[in-house]
C-alpha cells in the first residue's frame, strides 16, 4: 500500500502518518526502488491502533509508551488515569450545565442579562427582591444599592464554598423577612445622603447605627469582621472597597463594623460615637483613595 491508501484504511490523513513517522510512533518502511514507501497490512493494523488509543484521550507520548510495552501493564495504568480524568470532566460538564441553566433562568424577557448576572440562583432571588423594594419606593435607585449588588456578586463568585456562610445567611434572612429589603433601602438612602457630608457630620452616627441594625443576627454570627488595622489599611480589598465611597460614608461603615464587633462579642455597650479612629488619615489630600465620579475630595468632603 502507498501512504494515501494506508491513511484511507485507518481513517487518518497522510500528514498524520508522516508526523507519526517523524516522532517515531510508527516505523517508517524502507523505500522501494521507485522511491515510494510500501506499507504492509501490519502497518495498517498499528496505525489503526494508534488512532483508537488517541481517540480514547491518550497523548501521543502515552501511546508510544503503550506500544512499547507488550505486556500491557502501562496501558492499564494509563487507562485507569484516563478514566479518572474523564470522570472529572463529566463532573465539570455537569457543573457547567447547571450554571448555564441558572443563567438561562436569569435572562430577561427581552433576551438580555440583568445587571451583575450571572449569579447563583439564591442571589438572583435576592436581587429580585431588591428590585421590588426599589420599585415600591419609587424614584431613582440609591447608588449604594448598586454598589451593594456589585459587592454581593463579587462575593458570590469569589468566595470558596466553605466561606459562603454569611452570604447564604443574607439570602436566607431576605427570604424569611420580605420587608427586610425595603428597610435596607432606607439605609441605602441614608448612606447616599452622606456623599457630600463632612466626616464629623452628626448623620454619620445615625447612619452607622442604621447599617448595623439592618444586618441580620445570623449574618453577624458568621462574619469575620475586620479589625481596626484592616479598616485603615491603604491597600488590599478593604481599601479598594472604601475607595468607592465618600469619606463620611466610609466613616459610617467603619463605625457600623465597630458596632457589629461589639454585638458579635456579646457586649451591650455601643462603643460611643464616631471618634478619631474613624476619621484618621483624612487630612486634606489624605483620604483613602478616589471617591467615584461625584467630585474631587478635599479636606474630608467632596467639592
Amino acid at each position: 500500500m502507498r501512504i494515501g491508501e494506508l491513511a484511507g484504511v485507518a481513517g487518518v490523513t497522510t500528514r498524520a502518518v508522516r508526523h507519526y513517522h517523524r516522532i517515531g510512533l510508527l516505523p517508517e518502511p524502507a523505500r522501494q526502488s521507485n522511491g515510494y514507501r510500501e506499507y504492509s497490512l501490519r502497518d495498517a493494523v498499528e496505525l489503526c491502533r494508534v488512532r483508537r488509543l488517541t481517540e480514547l484521550g491518550l497523548s501521543l507520548d502515552e501511546v508510544r509508551d503503550v506500544l512499547a510495552d507488550d505486556s500491557g501493564r502501562d496501558l492499564a495504568e494509563i487507562l485507569v488515569e484516563l478514566d479518572a480524568d474523564l470522570a472529572r470532566q463529566e463532573d465539570l460538564l455537569r457543573t457547567r450545565r447547571a450554571r448555564l441553566g441558572r443563567l438561562l433562568r436569569q435572562v430577561t424577557d427581552d433576551g438580555a442579562l440583568p445587571a451583575h448576572a450571572p449569579v447563583s440562583d439564591d442571589l438572583a432571588v435576592l436581587f429580585g427582591r431588591m428590585a421590588q423594594a426599589a420599585a415600591a419606593r419609587g424614584g431613582p435607585e440609591p447608588a449604594s444599592a448598586a454598589k451593594e449588588r456589585e459587592l454581593l456578586a463579587l462575593l458570590d463568585t469569589g468566595l470558596p464554598v466553605t466561606e459562603r456562610g454569611p452570604l447564604e445567611a443574607i439570602v436566607a434572612a431576605a427570604e424569611a423577612d420580605p420587608s427586610l429589603a425595603g428597610r435596607v433601602y432606607g439605609v441605602y438612602e441614608q448612606l447616599d445622603a452622606l456623599v457630600d457630608a463632612a466626616v464629623d457630620d452628626p448623620r454619620v452616627e445615625g447612619t452607622a447605627r442604621a447599617i448595623a441594625a439592618a444586618v441580620p443576627v445570623g449574618v453577624v454570627a458568621g462574619l469575620e469582621l475586620p479589625g481596626d488595622d484592616e479598616l485603615h489599611r491603604r491597600d488590599g480589598f478593604t481599601a479598594a472597597l472604601f475607595a468607592e465611597f465618600a469619606p463620611a460614608q466610609v466613616a459610617a461603615v467603619r463605625r457600623a463594623i465597630g458596632l457589629l464587633r461589639v454585638e458579635a462579642d456579646g457586649g451591650g455597650a455601643d462603643g460611643g460615637s464616631v471618634g478619631a479612629s474613624d476619621t484618621r488619615g483624612w487630612a486634606d489630600g489624605d483620604a483613602p483613595g478616589s471617591y467615584g465620579r461625584d467630585g474631587d475630595r478635599k479636606g474630608g468632603r467632596l467639592r
